[in-house]
């Protein structure tokens, strides 16, 4: 194992139901759905005057969103390896809830899901107070307006969008508000071929699934993650050296499975890589970049099939609750490492454009690599998925190069709503008041400390609807993880599930996780009097959080929340 390969799993080491679709399990009661404009909420022009910086020093920033892209990853990637040698990494990142759709309107917000009324993947309708989720409630909401490219367009900068929205998004929809060039690319990208890309004119171009005896070379052509990185390349090549700024938003569907029953090729793997990454003749195990596939396997997964007995949430007297991990476990070890060797092979597409994305907007661009949420293959009980508060699925790589940057980790606990704040920082602009997040720019220069000693999470239970792309690999274990609300520190953690199953109504458990004593969450110790006052901390930590998240949609957000 190289010696970056031994860092990234000591970073793993040492740092780290049918419940109510929106109950007061987390004390975040929606609101009747009221149509909202996507104009831009900014009404005073002042506030989009460059505050720190000449127009003329403004930097270039681009910012690279993987999909369900996972810690275990990172390793694999050459280029993302150089980003954490040469820049800023964060072992301390994570998102406020690890649900695609949820995770992305917080990014492009700064708000955590109770602001932007994004609670699920998709809209869930009917119901009774409208869309909860998907791109029907970030439009229902008015989050487009609120989204921090649009500040950076109309403070001067030249923004483009390519890859993956939101989901059910429609291309028909046409752009959202403050994006230059938009260049989305359509659902069927999951599947790696066959995909539309609509342009800001509405024009659609049409990605073609190459035949299955056409040439690896010529069908990795078409590979959706091939396409958005050469767009996004050529994005960066138009406007690096203008006198406009840029900032570009590059969102590839890898690693994320496919969703059709078929896929594109017969026999594709349920996670398809390039063809040039599969395994062939000339390389039996496939490419895993830098490291071998045959290195990938269980210690990756740190808790795959822990006995889930001892995860048991506790109610506030200390007495067991019932158990919300119910499903039967299926997925076996070898399928488990197939996936995640599989996932390996995809992230390399990614790399590969990845460094010529930052080799092309050159040393004066600031470029950040981050993913949506983690994932979990067969921790926890679980199947494969995302949306529980553990390690696998919040946890997150951040990545940071550019200008002024130093080398080396910072000790910082972000969230991915720190990063509209930080991005409009960079730009010279002062942060609006409806932001949760908050800037870590001062940590770019040189690792500074670290002020924030938690992080919080939220999730709404809802059953997978519609087009939900994670039903197929799914097997039904996401529709199980309860509402809850979560604080995280360096050391524990610390979950409020609701184990109700009515509307309106509570049943709140607990479990209660002390890195210090395992990598990942081993045994809920909840109930111990020797984690008494562990757990009394983060409940304080946790209830100062509650009392802050009465504000919605465009509502201030007091100074005393943010420094939370």
């Amino acid at each position: 194992m190289g010696s970056l390969r031994r860092f990234l799993v000591w970073l793993l080491v040492v740092l780290t139901c049918g419940t109510s679709l929106f109950t007061a399990a987390s004390r975040l009661m929606p609101e009747p759905s009221r149509a909202t404009s996507d104009a831009p909420i900014v009404s005073d022009p002042e506030e989009l005057d460059v505050a720190r910086v000449g127009t003329a020093e403004r930097p270039d920033v681009v910012l690279v969103l993987m999909d369900d892209f996972s810690l275990d990853l990172l390793q694999t990637m050459r280029h993302a390896r150089a980003m954490a040698a040469a820049g800023a990494s964060y072992p301390n990142a994570f998102v406020v809830d690890s649900m695609c759709c949820v995770s992305r309107a917080s990014i492009l917000t700064g708000q955590y899901p109770h602001q932007t009324g994004v609670r699920t993947n998709t809209a869930n309708l009917p119901n009774a107070v409208g869309p909860v989720g998907g791109w029907e409630a970030f439009r229902t909401h008015g989050n487009p307006g609120r989204s921090f490219n649009v500040r950076l367009q109309r403070s001067g900068y030249e923004t483009g969008f390519v890859g993956k929205y939101l989901n059910e998004y429609s291309l028909a929809d046409g752009a959202p508000a403050g994006w230059s060039e938009w260049r989305a690319v359509s659902g069927e990208a999951y599947d790696g071929w066959g995909f539309d890309i609509v342009g800001r004119d509405g024009s659609v171009d049409r990605v073609d699934t190459p035949s299955a005896t056409a040439s690896p070379v010529a069908r990795d052509r078409g590979y959706a993650t091939n396409v958005i990185g050469g767009v996004a390349v050529d994005f960066v090549e138009r406007h690096r050296g203008d006198a406009q700024p840029y900032f570009l938003m590059v969102s590839p569907f890898a690693p994320h499975s496919r969703v059709g029953g078929d896929g594109a090729y017969p026999g594709d793997p349920l996670f398809p890589p390039a063809i040039a990454d599969r395994p062939s003749a000339r390389r039996p195990a496939g490419n895993c970049g830098a490291v071998s596939c045959s290195s990938l396997g269980l210690d990756d997964l740190p808790g795959f099939r822990d006995a889930r007995g001892d995860n048991r949430p506790s109610y506030d007297d200390g007495r067991i609750a019932p158990a919300w991990r119910t499903n039967a476990v299926r997925l076996s070890a070898a399928e488990a490492v197939r996936d995640l060797r599989d996932r390996a092979r995809m992230a390399q597409a990614v790399d590969r454009w990845l460094g010529r994305l930052i080799d092309t907007a050159g040393p004066d661009a600031y470029v950040f690599l981050t993913s949506d949420n983690g994932f979990h293959l067969g921790q926890h009980g679980l199947e494969r998925g995302k949306g529980t508060p553990y390690d696998s699925d919040v946890h997150v790589p951040l990545l940071v190069t550019g200008p002024g940057v130093a080398p080396g980790p910072r000790d910082d606990l972000v969230t991915n709503v720190d990063l509209a704040p930080t991005i409009e920082s960079l730009a010279g602009l002062a942060t609006p008041d409806y932001r949760f997040g908050t800037s870590f720019d001062d940590s770019l220069g040189e690792p500074t400390d670290a002020d924030r000693t938690h992080v919080f999470f939220e999730h709404t239970w809802a059953r997978s609807l519609g087009t939900a792309p994670d039903k197929l690999y799914g097997g039904g274990t996401m529709d199980l993880i309860p509402s809850y609300v979560a604080v995280r520190s360096r050391d524990g953690l610390l979950v409020r599930f609701d184990l109700d199953p009515g509307w309106s109504g509570t049943r709140f458990a607990w479990e209660f996780y002390d890195y210090r004593d395992d990598r990942y969450e081993r045994t809920n110790t909840y109930a111990r009097a020797a984690k008494r006052p562990e757990v009394a901390a983060l409940r304080r930590a946790l209830g100062a959080f509650l009392a802050c998240s009465r504000a919605r949609r465009d509502a201030a957000v007091t100074a005393g929340c943010r420094d939370l």
